[in-house]
């Protein structure tokens, strides 16, 4: 993270271990997670993944629900604990406002279970840092939190995953 990025950070925890949360989580369907909410597009597919998504350098872009489209590039692995990724090449609104994102997820023991933590920082474009870490920032996590308990589901009902009673 920069000086002038704008990071957006959300939490949740599941009840499966780090390895079975990291293991769902990495090859996630995005657009069964992803959905559209207040002025956000969800995800419409994935096209043109160069590999299985578990590789640095693996590449792929992500279709919005609006038509819209940005190139990811997985960057780093640590095997069970976490993942980080590249964003640009945006076609929404987000070319706009910033130049890429940098992703990245960490997944923590938590007592039985797992605390998961996903960062988007947010490389705003000169003289747009005020509309990324203003009126967008809350909005922005507001749908990451979506997502995430989206993921947390789909992790705890996926073989592997302990649901509560």
């Amino acid at each position: 993270m920069t000086k002038t990025s704008v990071p957006i950070t959300v939490f949740a925890r599941t009840t499966s271990s780090p390895a079975h949360t990291y293991q769902v989580i990495v090859p996630i369907d995005l657009a069964q997670v992803f959905k559209p909410w207040g002025p956000f597009p969800g995800v419409a597919e994935v096209r043109d993944q160069t590999g299985t998504w578990n590789r640095p350098g693996t590449s792929r872009q992500t279709w919005f629900t609006d038509g819209s489209k940005a190139d990811e590039r997985l960057t780093e692995i640590a095997e069970g604990h976490g993942f980080a990724y590249e964003l640009s090449g945006f076609t929404n609104v987000l070319a706009k406002l910033v130049s890429g994102v940098r992703g990245e997820w960490s997944f923590l023991p938590a007592g039985t279970g797992t605390s998961i933590r996903w960062t988007y920082d947010f490389r705003p474009l000169p003289g747009r840092r005020w509309i990324v870490a203003g009126p967008f920032k809350p909005l922005w996590a507001r749908y990451m939190r979506a997502a995430l308990t989206r993921m947390v589901t789909v992790v705890q009902k996926t073989p592997g995953g302990i649901m509560e009673e």
